[in-house]
């Protein structure tokens, strides 16, 4: 009887994270967004419905920077705020 392991017949194929889960910004690349939105939690005593725009905010400045995936911020729960200021741009043409 072989008690000897073979590790070449499976090979580790590695997965990119599930949604939610991301690096962390280890450089602090969107530290002043991250205390602009604690700061708003705070201030509303953590009513994060009263933070979305801070929000938005963050989630865009890690997205331009690679530290999650690119999603349409329609599809994170952002459309309203995308249709309100593109109605405000609109409006000032």
């Amino acid at each position: 009887m072989s008690t000897a392991m073979n590790f070449g017949t499976k090979s580790f194929k590695p997965r990119p994270p599930d949604k939610g889960a991301f690096p962390l910004d280890h450089f602090g690349e969107c530290t002043a967004f991250k205390e602009k939105f604690m700061k708003c939690l705070r201030e509303n005593s953590f009513e994060n419905a009263l933070c979305r725009q801070e929000s938005k905010e963050y989630l865009e400045c890690r997205m331009e920077r690679q530290l999650m995936a690119k999603e349409p911020l329609a599809k994170l729960g952002f459309k309203d705020l995308i249709e309100e200021k593109s109605e405000t741009q609109q409006e000032t043409l």
